[in-house]
């Protein structure tokens, strides 16, 4: 048996050595296919009284969730935050899937409610705020997160969404996953625009991101639904498309095109930053619009 590592002076309570700055991958209590890696600030008191935000970093495809909980480490010590980077295990039921995480419901998983208990295991081990979520993902993750903005905008202060190959344009008239049609009877909720309006939205690409290779959805395919070729080629349309439905569903969105960038996370996450620097500084979003269900 290994021996536990130092303790600094301000930890030792609860709180051990691995349970501050990169930690281990902890397995998720919902379900342990699924596990969790944070950041915590070096200087967190664990005999302080302040709150840290919590920032959820969901990973793309290719699973490089500890890579983006690095990105977000500076950002968490200038901004008193802690991070949670999920990793959704590539495999689940097959071999072959890769994709299963992206649209919330898989298998009879339910990836949204894994994440949340995620959240829960975190805010009962650190003082964080855990009501109303600081979330981003590129890819992939870029899908996760507006799906899971949709099923649960009351959770959510800030949403960043980096370009999602497949897009769930804010539109009825598309079933899901190309659309909203039919979202009640998928998942057994009312969307709540009025909430969702609450929410601090950006969407990112990176300007040179043309690539259609990975991304070309059609009838031969097991993803295609009618409507999944509606938003665009690409990744630059596609997301263009998807903030076409949000603006006229009255819901503001900051949209960000990264000059130089192509399909790299890790090239736009200054832009990510600088999103929830703005987002930070200020009154959340729900106090600005005077909408959503957000904790006051």
């Amino acid at each position: 048996m290994l021996a536990a590592g130092p303790v600094s002076r301000r930890h030792g309570i609860d709180l051990g050595y691995y349970d501050l700055g990169r930690t281990p991958f902890f397995a998720c209590e919902l379900d342990p296919r699924f596990s969790y890696c944070l950041y915590v600030p070096e200087d967190y008191d664990e005999t302080g009284t302040g709150r840290y935000d919590l920032i959820v970093a969901v990973h793309g495809t290719d699973r490089t969730a500890s890579e983006y909980r690095d990105r977000f480490a500076a950002f968490c010590d200038e901004h008193d935050c802690i991070v949670l980077a999920p990793l959704f295990p590539a495999g689940l039921g097959r071999r072959t899937e890769l994709h299963d995480y992206k649209f919330i419901r898989y298998g009879g998983i339910r990836f949204d409610r894994i994440l949340l208990s995620m959240v829960d295991e975190v805010a009962a081990k650190y003082r964080v705020d855990a009501s109303r979520l600081l979330m981003h993902g590129f890819s992939g993750g870029g899908q996760f997160v507006h799906r899971f903005l949709y099923l649960h905008p009351e959770r959510l202060r800030a949403a960043s969404i980096g370009a999602p190959g497949l897009v769930t344009l804010l539109d009825p008239r598309w079933p899901w996953w190309a659309g909203t049609g039919g979202v009640s009877e998928e998942f057994g909720v009312r969307l709540d625009i009025d909430a969702m309006r609450g929410v601090a939205v950006q969407m990112v690409v990176g300007a040179d991101d043309t690539d259609t290779w990975e991304i070309t959805v059609t009838e031969r395919d097991e993803l295609w639904v009618e409507g999944a070729d509606a938003a665009g080629a690409n990744r630059i349309d596609r997301l263009e498309s998807l903030r076409r439905s949000f603006e006229a569903a009255g819901i503001p969105v900051r949209f960000d095109v990264v000059p130089g960038a192509a399909h790299n996370g890790f090239d736009v996450l200054d832009a990510v930053r600088a999103f929830f620097h703005d987002e930070l500084a200020g009154p959340p979003a729900s106090a600005r619009t005077g909408s959503g269900r957000g904790v006051p």
